[in-house]
Protein backbone atom coordinates (compact mmCIF):
# COMPACT_ATOMS: atom_id res chain seq x y z
CA UNK A 1 0.00 0.00 0.00
CA UNK A 2 1.29 3.20 -0.89
CA UNK A 3 1.58 6.21 2.13
CA UNK A 4 1.93 9.55 1.54
CA UNK A 5 4.38 11.10 4.11
CA UNK A 6 3.95 14.41 5.43
CA UNK A 7 7.07 16.50 6.30
CA UNK A 8 8.67 17.55 9.21
CA UNK A 9 7.48 20.72 10.25
CA UNK A 10 9.50 23.93 10.25
CA UNK A 11 9.34 27.28 11.78
CA UNK A 12 6.46 30.01 10.58
CA UNK A 13 8.87 32.75 10.06
CA UNK A 14 12.56 33.27 8.34
CA UNK A 15 14.91 29.77 7.96
CA UNK A 16 18.33 30.19 8.24
CA UNK A 17 20.53 29.26 5.21
CA UNK A 18 21.85 25.47 6.27
CA UNK A 19 17.76 24.88 7.36
CA UNK A 20 16.74 26.14 4.10
CA UNK A 21 18.41 23.79 2.03
CA UNK A 22 17.50 20.54 3.97
CA UNK A 23 13.62 21.86 3.36
CA UNK A 24 14.12 22.36 -0.05
CA UNK A 25 12.80 19.51 -2.26
CA UNK A 26 8.81 19.24 -2.70
CA UNK A 27 9.02 20.85 -5.40
CA UNK A 28 11.01 19.02 -7.23
CA UNK A 29 8.99 15.99 -7.23
CA UNK A 30 5.99 18.04 -8.54
CA UNK A 31 8.54 19.28 -11.15
CA UNK A 32 9.02 15.85 -12.24
CA UNK A 33 5.56 16.13 -13.83
CA UNK A 34 6.90 18.73 -16.02
CA UNK A 35 9.06 16.66 -17.78
CA UNK A 36 7.62 13.26 -18.18
CA UNK A 37 7.23 11.43 -22.35
CA UNK A 38 4.02 13.71 -22.61
CA UNK A 39 6.40 16.65 -22.16
CA UNK A 40 9.43 15.30 -24.68
CA UNK A 41 6.99 14.18 -27.68
CA UNK A 42 4.51 17.76 -27.36
CA UNK A 43 7.93 19.77 -27.54
CA UNK A 44 10.21 18.43 -29.89
CA UNK A 45 6.92 17.72 -32.20
CA UNK A 46 6.19 21.44 -32.11
CA UNK A 47 9.88 22.22 -32.49
CA UNK A 48 10.26 19.89 -35.58
CA UNK A 49 6.48 21.12 -36.93
CA UNK A 50 6.72 24.67 -36.43
CA UNK A 51 10.11 25.67 -35.17
CA UNK A 52 10.18 28.13 -32.24
CA UNK A 53 6.89 29.59 -33.25
CA UNK A 54 5.41 27.36 -29.76
CA UNK A 55 8.39 28.77 -27.73
CA UNK A 56 5.86 32.05 -26.20
CA UNK A 57 3.79 28.87 -25.60
CA UNK A 58 6.45 27.00 -23.21
CA UNK A 59 7.21 30.02 -21.90
CA UNK A 60 4.15 31.09 -20.61
CA UNK A 61 3.09 27.80 -19.88
CA UNK A 62 6.58 28.25 -17.25
CA UNK A 63 5.82 31.46 -15.75
CA UNK A 64 2.10 30.51 -14.86
CA UNK A 65 3.13 27.01 -13.65
CA UNK A 66 5.18 28.96 -10.74
CA UNK A 67 2.71 30.52 -8.43
CA UNK A 68 -0.05 27.45 -9.64
CA UNK A 69 2.91 25.33 -7.47
CA UNK A 70 3.01 27.81 -4.70
CA UNK A 71 -0.29 27.94 -4.09
CA UNK A 72 -0.06 24.11 -4.13
CA UNK A 73 2.72 24.54 -1.38
CA UNK A 74 1.00 27.10 0.21
CA UNK A 75 -2.43 25.03 0.94
CA UNK A 76 -0.78 22.11 2.40
CA UNK A 77 1.47 24.21 4.30
CA UNK A 78 -0.74 26.31 6.19
CA UNK A 79 -3.69 23.83 5.96
CA UNK A 80 -2.45 20.86 7.01
CA UNK A 81 -4.28 19.32 4.39
CA UNK A 82 -3.98 18.19 0.88
CA UNK A 83 -6.18 19.57 -2.03
CA UNK A 84 -8.69 16.51 -2.36
CA UNK A 85 -9.38 16.63 0.97
CA UNK A 86 -10.42 20.26 1.24
CA UNK A 87 -12.52 19.53 -1.79
CA UNK A 88 -14.03 16.42 -0.04
CA UNK A 89 -14.25 18.68 2.83
CA UNK A 90 -16.52 21.19 1.36
CA UNK A 91 -19.06 19.18 -1.47
CA UNK A 92 -21.58 17.31 -1.50
CA UNK A 93 -21.04 13.24 -1.80
CA UNK A 94 -21.94 13.08 -5.47
CA UNK A 95 -19.84 16.15 -6.67
CA UNK A 96 -16.81 14.62 -4.69
CA UNK A 97 -17.81 10.61 -6.40
CA UNK A 98 -17.79 12.93 -9.77
CA UNK A 99 -14.77 14.95 -9.09
CA UNK A 100 -12.45 11.51 -8.29
CA UNK A 101 -13.95 9.44 -11.59
CA UNK A 102 -12.77 12.43 -13.62
CA UNK A 103 -9.66 12.78 -11.42
CA UNK A 104 -9.05 9.20 -12.08
CA UNK A 105 -9.32 9.67 -16.17
CA UNK A 106 -6.34 12.36 -15.42
CA UNK A 107 -4.53 10.00 -14.05
CA UNK A 108 -5.19 7.19 -16.62
CA UNK A 109 -3.96 9.95 -18.90
CA UNK A 110 -1.10 10.50 -17.15
CA UNK A 111 0.20 7.27 -16.65
CA UNK A 112 -0.42 6.95 -20.32
CA UNK A 113 2.26 9.30 -21.28
CA UNK A 114 4.53 8.27 -18.58
CA UNK A 115 4.48 4.28 -19.40
CA UNK A 116 4.20 4.34 -22.92
CA UNK A 117 7.51 6.59 -23.07
CA UNK A 118 9.37 4.76 -20.56
CA UNK A 119 7.90 1.50 -22.39
CA UNK A 120 9.85 2.84 -26.02
CA UNK A 121 12.89 4.01 -24.43
CA UNK A 122 13.39 0.55 -22.88
CA UNK A 123 12.60 -0.70 -26.23
CA UNK A 124 14.84 1.33 -28.65
CA UNK A 125 17.71 0.92 -26.04
CA UNK A 126 17.59 -2.95 -24.97
CA UNK A 127 14.90 -4.56 -27.46
CA UNK A 128 12.08 -4.97 -24.79
CA UNK A 129 8.80 -5.39 -26.58
CA UNK A 130 6.59 -2.57 -25.93
CA UNK A 131 3.62 -4.15 -23.76
CA UNK A 132 6.38 -6.01 -21.57
CA UNK A 133 8.22 -2.64 -21.05
CA UNK A 134 5.13 -1.00 -20.12
CA UNK A 135 5.14 -3.79 -16.81
CA UNK A 136 8.39 -2.82 -16.20
CA UNK A 137 8.24 0.54 -16.46
CA UNK A 138 5.03 0.03 -14.00
CA UNK A 139 7.01 -1.86 -11.77
CA UNK A 140 9.82 0.14 -11.42
CA UNK A 141 7.32 3.03 -10.56
CA UNK A 142 6.07 1.37 -7.48
CA UNK A 143 9.51 -0.01 -6.52
CA UNK A 144 10.78 3.87 -6.31
CA UNK A 145 7.74 4.53 -3.90
CA UNK A 146 8.26 1.45 -2.23
CA UNK A 147 11.87 2.41 -0.99
CA UNK A 148 10.84 5.77 -0.84
CA UNK A 149 8.58 4.81 1.99
CA UNK A 150 11.19 2.68 3.85
CA UNK A 151 14.34 5.92 3.40
CA UNK A 152 11.79 8.32 3.64
CA UNK A 153 10.81 11.58 1.70
CA UNK A 154 14.26 12.75 1.03
CA UNK A 155 14.73 9.38 -1.26
CA UNK A 156 12.10 10.47 -3.61
CA UNK A 157 13.06 14.06 -3.37
CA UNK A 158 16.80 13.15 -4.11
CA UNK A 159 15.70 10.87 -7.25
CA UNK A 160 13.46 13.80 -9.04
CA UNK A 161 16.36 16.42 -8.30
CA UNK A 162 19.17 13.80 -10.26
CA UNK A 163 16.18 12.73 -12.84
CA UNK A 164 15.41 16.51 -13.61
CA UNK A 165 19.33 17.04 -13.86
CA UNK A 166 20.26 13.94 -16.22
CA UNK A 167 17.12 14.92 -18.57
CA UNK A 168 18.34 18.59 -18.91
CA UNK A 169 21.53 17.49 -19.56
CA UNK A 170 20.81 15.04 -22.31
CA UNK A 171 18.41 17.57 -24.30
CA UNK A 172 21.25 20.39 -23.33
CA UNK A 173 23.74 17.94 -25.61
CA UNK A 174 21.55 17.53 -28.74
CA UNK A 175 20.51 21.06 -28.58
CA UNK A 176 24.18 22.43 -28.63
CA UNK A 177 25.32 19.76 -31.42
CA UNK A 178 22.40 21.60 -33.73
CA UNK A 179 20.82 24.28 -32.38
CA UNK A 180 17.93 26.95 -34.08
CA UNK A 181 19.12 29.93 -35.09
CA UNK A 182 19.48 32.65 -32.96
CA UNK A 183 17.02 35.18 -34.78
CA UNK A 184 14.34 32.25 -34.37
CA UNK A 185 14.61 32.72 -30.39
CA UNK A 186 12.92 36.08 -30.82
CA UNK A 187 10.32 35.27 -32.98
CA UNK A 188 9.33 32.50 -30.70
CA UNK A 189 8.30 34.73 -28.13
CA UNK A 190 5.80 36.66 -30.26
CA UNK A 191 1.91 34.98 -29.34
CA UNK A 192 0.73 33.19 -32.92
CA UNK A 193 -1.21 29.99 -33.48
CA UNK A 194 -0.59 28.81 -37.02
CA UNK A 195 -1.42 25.76 -38.62
CA UNK A 196 -4.22 23.13 -38.63
CA UNK A 197 -2.48 20.96 -35.56
CA UNK A 198 -0.66 24.23 -33.79
CA UNK A 199 -4.13 24.47 -31.39
CA UNK A 200 -3.80 20.76 -30.30
CA UNK A 201 0.20 20.96 -30.05
CA UNK A 202 -0.08 24.29 -27.75
CA UNK A 203 -2.74 22.59 -25.74
CA UNK A 204 -0.63 19.81 -25.06
CA UNK A 205 1.75 22.16 -23.89
CA UNK A 206 -0.16 23.60 -21.17
CA UNK A 207 -1.29 20.19 -20.46
CA UNK A 208 2.16 18.82 -20.59
CA UNK A 209 3.77 21.63 -18.08
CA UNK A 210 0.57 22.32 -15.42
CA UNK A 211 -0.34 18.91 -14.60
CA UNK A 212 -3.05 18.42 -12.47
CA UNK A 213 -1.93 15.82 -10.55
CA UNK A 214 1.44 17.55 -10.16
CA UNK A 215 -1.30 20.47 -8.18
CA UNK A 216 -2.36 17.41 -5.88
CA UNK A 217 0.80 15.63 -5.04
CA UNK A 218 2.47 18.95 -3.93
CA UNK A 219 -0.65 20.05 -1.78
CA UNK A 220 0.24 16.97 -0.29
CA UNK A 221 3.93 16.88 0.11
CA UNK A 222 4.05 20.36 1.80
CA UNK A 223 1.95 19.72 4.68
CA UNK A 224 3.99 20.46 8.13
CA UNK A 225 6.25 22.73 5.87
CA UNK A 226 5.61 26.04 7.79
CA UNK A 227 7.18 28.83 6.13
CA UNK A 228 6.07 30.26 2.92
CA UNK A 229 9.44 31.52 2.14
CA UNK A 230 11.24 28.45 1.56
CA UNK A 231 8.35 27.06 -0.40
CA UNK A 232 8.87 29.96 -2.90
CA UNK A 233 12.58 29.43 -3.24
CA UNK A 234 11.70 25.79 -3.43
CA UNK A 235 9.27 26.47 -6.28
CA UNK A 236 11.52 28.88 -8.14
CA UNK A 237 14.50 26.66 -8.17
CA UNK A 238 12.41 23.43 -9.24
CA UNK A 239 10.21 25.53 -12.01
CA UNK A 240 13.09 27.57 -13.54
CA UNK A 241 14.94 23.62 -14.37
CA UNK A 242 11.89 22.25 -15.53
CA UNK A 243 10.81 24.86 -17.63
CA UNK A 244 14.85 25.94 -19.19
CA UNK A 245 14.27 21.83 -19.74
CA UNK A 246 11.68 21.88 -21.69
CA UNK A 247 12.36 25.24 -23.86
CA UNK A 248 15.42 23.25 -24.83
CA UNK A 249 13.32 20.37 -25.71
CA UNK A 250 11.25 23.10 -27.96
CA UNK A 251 14.57 24.08 -29.39
CA UNK A 252 16.28 20.65 -30.17
CA UNK A 253 13.28 20.12 -32.23
CA UNK A 254 13.09 23.25 -33.64
CA UNK A 255 17.16 22.78 -34.69
CA UNK A 256 18.49 19.31 -35.29
CA UNK A 257 14.65 17.50 -35.83
CA UNK A 258 13.03 20.64 -37.88
CA UNK A 259 10.92 18.72 -40.91
CA UNK A 260 11.79 15.45 -39.35
CA UNK A 261 9.21 13.18 -41.07
CA UNK A 262 9.37 10.62 -38.27
CA UNK A 263 5.66 9.98 -36.50
CA UNK A 264 7.09 7.77 -33.65
CA UNK A 265 9.94 7.61 -31.27
CA UNK A 266 11.53 5.56 -33.66
CA UNK A 267 11.86 7.63 -36.58
CA UNK A 268 12.59 10.93 -33.80
CA UNK A 269 15.67 8.65 -32.54
CA UNK A 270 16.36 7.91 -35.91
CA UNK A 271 16.52 10.99 -37.03
CA UNK A 272 18.60 12.18 -34.12
CA UNK A 273 21.24 9.97 -34.92
CA UNK A 274 21.31 10.63 -38.35
CA UNK A 275 21.41 14.60 -37.88
CA UNK A 276 23.58 14.87 -34.87
CA UNK A 277 24.91 11.20 -34.21
CA UNK A 278 24.81 8.10 -32.09
CA UNK A 279 26.01 9.30 -28.64
CA UNK A 280 22.97 11.84 -29.21
CA UNK A 281 20.21 9.09 -29.73
CA UNK A 282 21.62 7.23 -26.83
CA UNK A 283 21.36 10.91 -24.91
CA UNK A 284 17.24 11.15 -25.83
CA UNK A 285 16.52 7.99 -25.60
CA UNK A 286 17.96 8.32 -21.66
CA UNK A 287 16.16 10.85 -20.86
CA UNK A 288 12.94 9.19 -22.28
CA UNK A 289 13.52 6.46 -20.24
CA UNK A 290 14.62 8.54 -16.81
CA UNK A 291 11.60 10.52 -17.25
CA UNK A 292 9.02 7.98 -17.67
CA UNK A 293 10.38 5.62 -14.61
CA UNK A 294 10.52 8.65 -11.98
CA UNK A 295 7.54 10.50 -13.22
CA UNK A 296 5.59 7.29 -12.98
CA UNK A 297 6.30 6.73 -9.50
CA UNK A 298 5.03 10.08 -8.68
CA UNK A 299 2.19 10.06 -10.74
CA UNK A 300 1.76 6.84 -8.59
CA UNK A 301 1.89 9.05 -4.97
CA UNK A 302 0.06 11.48 -6.79
CA UNK A 303 -3.01 9.11 -7.15
CA UNK A 304 -3.07 7.97 -3.72
CA UNK A 305 -3.41 11.77 -2.58
CA UNK A 306 -6.51 11.78 -4.82
CA UNK A 307 -7.97 8.38 -3.71
CA UNK A 308 -7.66 8.89 -0.10
CA UNK A 309 -8.77 12.47 0.30
CA UNK A 310 -11.87 12.26 -2.31
CA UNK A 311 -12.93 8.86 -1.06
CA UNK A 312 -11.23 9.24 2.31
CA UNK A 313 -10.22 5.82 1.52
CA UNK A 314 -6.95 4.39 1.14
CA UNK A 315 -7.13 1.83 -2.26
CA UNK A 316 -3.85 -0.94 -2.42
CA UNK A 317 -1.44 0.75 -4.42
CA UNK A 318 -1.41 -2.40 -6.80
CA UNK A 319 -5.01 -1.94 -7.70
CA UNK A 320 -4.45 1.72 -8.63
CA UNK A 321 -1.91 0.99 -10.57
CA UNK A 322 -3.78 -2.24 -12.45
CA UNK A 323 -6.63 0.33 -13.21
CA UNK A 324 -4.32 3.23 -14.51
CA UNK A 325 -1.69 1.09 -16.66
CA UNK A 326 -3.69 -1.77 -17.96
CA UNK A 327 -4.70 0.87 -20.66
CA UNK A 328 -1.49 1.81 -21.86
CA UNK A 329 -0.03 -1.61 -21.92
CA UNK A 330 -3.62 -2.70 -23.71
CA UNK A 331 -2.81 0.55 -26.77
CA UNK A 332 0.70 -0.57 -26.53
CA UNK A 333 -0.20 -4.23 -27.66
CA UNK A 334 -2.48 -3.63 -30.64
CA UNK A 335 -0.32 -1.13 -32.22
CA UNK A 336 -1.96 2.42 -31.76
CA UNK A 337 0.59 5.17 -32.42
CA UNK A 338 2.91 5.88 -29.61
CA UNK A 339 3.26 9.49 -30.13
CA UNK A 340 -0.50 10.56 -31.15
CA UNK A 341 -1.31 8.83 -28.02
CA UNK A 342 0.85 10.62 -25.78
CA UNK A 343 -0.39 14.02 -27.54
CA UNK A 344 -3.54 13.35 -26.82
CA UNK A 345 -2.96 12.49 -23.85
CA UNK A 346 -1.58 15.58 -22.72
CA UNK A 347 -4.42 17.50 -24.29
CA UNK A 348 -6.94 15.21 -21.67
CA UNK A 349 -4.84 16.73 -19.09
CA UNK A 350 -5.02 20.02 -20.80
CA UNK A 351 -8.51 20.03 -20.61
CA UNK A 352 -8.37 18.59 -16.56
CA UNK A 353 -6.52 21.54 -15.59
CA UNK A 354 -9.81 23.97 -15.20
CA UNK A 355 -10.70 21.50 -12.70
CA UNK A 356 -8.09 21.79 -10.60
CA UNK A 357 -7.08 25.38 -10.83
CA UNK A 358 -10.49 26.62 -9.71
CA UNK A 359 -11.05 25.08 -6.86
CA UNK A 360 -6.94 25.94 -6.06
CA UNK A 361 -7.90 29.46 -6.26
CA UNK A 362 -10.86 29.38 -4.44
CA UNK A 363 -9.43 27.79 -1.43
CA UNK A 364 -6.29 29.40 -1.22
CA UNK A 365 -8.40 33.00 -1.88
CA UNK A 366 -9.94 32.47 1.18
CA UNK A 367 -9.07 34.20 4.19
CA UNK A 368 -11.55 31.69 6.33
CA UNK A 369 -9.23 28.94 5.26
CA UNK A 370 -6.09 30.64 4.84
CA UNK A 371 -6.05 33.33 7.58
CA UNK A 372 -3.21 35.79 7.27
CA UNK A 373 -1.63 33.60 3.85
CA UNK A 374 -4.82 34.20 1.53
CA UNK A 375 -4.09 35.54 -1.70
CA UNK A 376 -3.64 38.79 -2.20
CA UNK A 377 -6.07 40.36 -4.62
CA UNK A 378 -3.52 41.08 -7.20
CA UNK A 379 -2.55 37.05 -7.41
CA UNK A 380 -5.94 36.02 -7.29
CA UNK A 381 -6.70 38.07 -10.49
CA UNK A 382 -3.72 37.16 -12.28
CA UNK A 383 -4.11 33.73 -11.35
CA UNK A 384 -8.27 33.90 -12.57
CA UNK A 385 -6.92 35.60 -15.96
CA UNK A 386 -4.63 32.63 -16.14
CA UNK A 387 -7.33 30.15 -15.24
CA UNK A 388 -9.73 31.68 -18.24
CA UNK A 389 -6.98 32.03 -20.57
CA UNK A 390 -6.67 28.03 -20.15
CA UNK A 391 -10.49 27.38 -20.15
CA UNK A 392 -10.08 29.65 -23.57
CA UNK A 393 -7.75 27.03 -25.09
CA UNK A 394 -9.60 24.28 -24.07
CA UNK A 395 -12.46 25.29 -25.36
CA UNK A 396 -10.88 26.28 -29.21
CA UNK A 397 -9.14 22.65 -28.60
CA UNK A 398 -12.80 21.07 -28.06
CA UNK A 399 -13.90 23.36 -30.97
CA UNK A 400 -11.31 21.86 -33.35
CA UNK A 401 -11.76 18.53 -32.50
CA UNK A 402 -15.64 18.11 -32.11
CA UNK A 403 -16.35 20.26 -35.66
CA UNK A 404 -13.13 19.59 -37.96
CA UNK A 405 -12.97 21.82 -41.02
Amino acid sequence: MTTVRTLPAGPRGGVPATGLLRRLGPAFVAAIAYVDPGNVVTNVTAGATYGTALLWVVVLATVVAGPVQYLAAKLGSTTGRSLPQLIAGHTSRPFRLAYWVQAEGVSIATDLAEVVGAAIALHLLFGVPLPVGGLVAAGVGALLLAVGDRLGDRFLQGVSLASLVIIAAAFLICLFARPPGVGELGSGLVPTLKGSDAVLLAAGIVGATIMPHAVHVHSACARGYRSLGAHRIDVGLAMLLAGTTNAVMLLVGAGALRGSAGDDFSGIASDVAARIGPAAQTAFLVALLVSGLTSTAVGTQAGAVVTSGLLRRRIPASVRRCATVLPAVVLLAVGVSPVQMLIMSQAVLAIGLPLVLIPLLLATSSRRLMGRAANSLALTGVMGVATVAVIGLDLALLGQLLLPG
